[in-house]
């Protein structure tokens, strides 16, 4: 069940901050770009599934949305696209790195091309995307930074070891990095999703799979991806002023 609009919160806050966002053209990263632009913040975001992403922008119909197609395993074309949008109209407030795939696969399948592919998928961008954004943050005076993590490498589930791998690493990221941009006012923060029901999660699991993951949850809801944004837009916002470093979990209790 979704949340009324009228019982939202609001956080004044977000309102014309400067926002980036990776992986925004479909499920979690397309509610967290729609829960921004409800902030009234200026929003970008990146994908590369296209189709996807202009049905998103052309159905929000916001002003201050805009689409970049980026392949954010192009580590220079994604840093040169966001070095451009800065000088066009300022530095960013705010970053979420959300990009990620989790396809499956199993351990005798996977070679060092495959491992490098994937950590280039999961990983590397996280780093590369907040090094782009965090001089313009400093001049500025603060920023935020949400990574998104998951909780499948807390669970120890099957066939996803390189994935697990790179989003156990994305907690160790968080922390280092609120460590070193501290001083500056940069505020990082990482989300821990449980299993939110996206049409890619669709993929994996059978309506009886979906019964079995509420099962296990302590709250018997099923997340969607407007309850994660929901914890991304505190994060992001000056209410959480003295907030860092740390992991959130939104995953219903699910063990």
């Amino acid at each position: 069940m979704t949340q009324s609009t009228d019982h939202r919160a609001v956080y004044p806050s977000l309102r014309g901050k400067r926002v980036l966002i990776t992986g925004g053209g479909s499920g979690i990263g397309a509610g967290i770009v729609e829960g921004f632009v409800r902030q009234g913040a200026d929003v970008t975001f990146f994908d590369i599934a296209e189709d996807d992403s202009r049905a998103l922008k052309t159905g929000l119909g916001s002003d201050g949305l805009r689409y970049e197609k980026v392949d954010l395993t192009d580590i220079p074309s994604a840093q040169a696209t966001i070095a451009r949008l800065i000088e066009e109209g300022g530095a960013f407030d705010i970053l979420v790195n959300n990009a990620a795939n989790d396809d499956r696969h199993r351990m005798d399948e996977v070679t060092p091309a495959y491992w490098d592919e994937r950590m280039n998928v999961n990983l590397r961008h996280l780093f590369f995307c907040a090094q782009s954004v965090v001089p313009g943050m400093r001049e500025k005076g603060g920023g935020a930074i949400v990574n998104l993590g998951s909780v499948s490498w807390h669970l120890g589930m099957p066939d996803m070891a390189l994935y697990q791998t790179a989003k156990a690493a994305i907690e160790g990221l968080t922390r280092s990095l609120a460590r070193e941009l501290g001083p500056d006012g940069i505020r990082v923060t990482c989300i821990i999703p449980g299993n939110v029901r996206t049409p890619r999660q669709l993929r994996w699991y059978t309506p009886e799979g979906e019964q079995e993951i509420v099962e296990a949850q302590c709250l018997k809801g099923r997340l969607v991806p407007e309850d994660v944004a929901a914890l991304a837009l505190f994060l992001a916002s000056d209410d959480a002023r003295l907030i860092t470093g740390h992991n959130y979990f939104i995953d219903a209790g699910w063990r």
